[in-house]
Parts: structure tokens; C-alpha cells; sequence
């Protein structure tokens, strides 16, 4: 009876470690699904062109080429494009949470006829794209002369109604206690949300940053139907314009235009991956 309980676990023992085998295996195979693009990219920005457009391609360079930086870097304001992208998405991703704190708030906590149907409006708001607004709210921008102005490319977006979702949701694990005690010393609603209840969800406002961050920084749309200035166009559009100087695509420069727009969010991904496993992972 011993050697059959013992035989039973060996074979649970050796079922388990299979299991995280097979699971490990995937999860690698995932990697290098996600990871193979920008692998192939940053190799493709160290080759010089004849050598990408030769048949049969060979799959590394023959030799490491830092030209097709220098050039990028010289043939558009990448510098001051990349401050415009930083800038307008760092404002947009600020401006959701600050009024992602007050809307998930009311719709959480604060008792008032119409709040259910309130929900269901926000909810709803997920399920429109936003393509179908842009050209109503193009025209309205553009009557009030907002185009080609750093206000066009972040009011559009400063409520999000998944940053209220969030919040709603993180703030329902809130005990109504810790308001009422705070109003009872003396606080207001705005420093119930913004000092008291703000610190509590951390991991969620953090996670809310980083995701509206991350999409805006990428946008190419939006910038591109409301610049044709300089002063406010973002990296995207570098890149684009890469594609468009010259005969042909040159793309040992759009490759490594690419990787310079890629690498500031790579980093931050990087550097706050701990706090990003923690933000998603946390109820609040």
C-alpha cells in the first residue's frame, strides 16, 4: 500500500512538472512571437538598403551600419517630435485621471436618480469607436481654431470612459466608513477623491497612465488629421515622413525610425514592470 501511495505521488509529481513544461513552452513560444518584429526590425536598421532589398535576403547584416540613425536624425526634427509625443500623451493620461477620479467617485459611492442609467451610458461609450467621432469633433475644433494647437490633439481625449470604469470598479471595494470619517473631520468631496481616495488606488490610477500613455504616444491618426506644423506634430508622423522623402521606401530608415519611436516605451515598460504586474493584479 506505501509503494502504491508512493507510485500515486511520483506520478502527480511528474504530472505537474509536465504540465509547467508544457505551459513554460508556450508561454516561450508566445515570447518570440511577440518579440520576432522588433528583433527583425532593429537588425533590418543596422543593414544598409541593397542589402535588404537583395534576394535572397541574408538574415543579419554583414556588418553593423549607425548610418541609418544619423540619418534619421537629420533628415526630421525627431528631438522636438518626440517632446510634442511625450508631452501631449503625458497631458492626455493626466487629465483622464483627473477626471476619471470625480466621475468614478459619483458613480460608486454618491446616491442620485439616474446613476444605474449613468453606468450603462459609460459602459456604452466602450463599445463606439472612436473613428466615428473624429469628424464631428474635427469640425468643431476646427470652428473654434484649435487646429495645428497642442489643445486639438489632448481634449478629445481628457475623459475616458474606461478610466471611469476603473475607478468605479476600484472604488467599490472602498468601505464607505473611510468617507464618512473623513467628512466628519471636516474634508470635502474634492479631497476625499483627489487626497484620500487617490493614494488608495495607485495601482489602478498607475495602470491607467501607463495604458492611456502608451496608446497615445502611438496614435498617427489623430495627429495627422489635426498638424501640418512642426511645432506640434509627434513621432509617428516622423516616421511617415520617412516613407514619403525620396523614390521609394528607404527602410533601413523607416526600421530605425521605427526603433527609435518603440525604444522610450520599451524602457518605461522596463523600468515599471513590477509596478504594472501590481497595478493589473490588485482589486484596488
Amino acid at each position: 500500500m506505501t509503494a502504491g501511495r508512493g507510485g500515486g505521488a511520483g506520478a502527480g509529481l511528474f504530472s505537474a512538472r509536465a504540465r509547467r513544461l508544457v505551459s513554460d513552452l508556450v508561454l516561450l513560444a508566445v515570447a518570440v512571437v511577440w518579440l520576432g518584429p522588433y528583433v527583425w526590425m532593429t537588425i533590418t536598421s543596422l543593414k544598409t538598403l541593397p542589402e535588404i532589398t537583395r534576394a535572397p535576403a541574408y538574415p543579419l547584416p554583414q556588418a553593423i551600419q549607425l548610418g541609418a540613425y544619423r540619418e534619421v536624425l537629420q533628415a526630421v526634427p525627431v528631438m522636438r517630435y518626440f517632446a510634442n509625443t511625450v508631452f501631449m500623451a503625458t497631458a492626455i493620461a493626466l487629465l483622464q485621471i483627473a477626471l476619471a477620479l470625480p466621475a468614478g467617485y459619483a458613480l460608486a459611492k454618491l446616491r442620485f436618480v439616474g446613476r444605474g442609467a449613468a453606468f450603462v451610458l459609460v459602459l456604452s461609450c466602450l463599445l463606439i469607436p472612436a473613428q466615428v467621432t473624429f469628424v464631428p469633433v474635427f469640425t468643431m475644433l476646427g470652428a473654434a481654431g484649435l487646429v495645428n494647437t497642442f489643445a486639438a490633439l489632448i481634449l478629445p481625449f481628457g475623459v475616458s470612459a474606461l478610466g471611469t470604469f476603473l475607478v468605479r470598479q476600484a472604488l467599490l471595494s472602498v468601505p464607505d466608513e473611510i468617507i464618512e470619517a473623513a467628512r466628519m473631520d471636516g474634508a470635502g468631496e474634492l479631497r476625499i477623491i483627489y487626497l484620500i481616495l487617490g493614494p488608495m488606488l495607485r495601482p489602478t490610477l498607475s495602470a491607467l497612465f501607463l495604458f492611456s500613455f502608451v496608446f497615445h504616444y502611438n496614435d498617427y491618426f489623430w495627429p495627422l488629421v489635426m498638424t501640418t506644423d512642426d511645432r506640434v506634430r509627434t513621432l509617428p508622423l516622423a516616421i511617415a515622413l520617412l516613407r514619403e522623402q525620396g523614390t521609394g521606401v528607404r527602410w533601413h530608415l523607416v526600421m530605425a525610425g521605427n526603433v527609435i519611436l518603440s525604444l522610450p516605451v520599451l524602457l518605461v515598460f522596463a523600468a515599471a514592470q513590477r509596478q504594472l504586474l501590481r497595478a493589473v493584479t490588485a482589486r484596488v
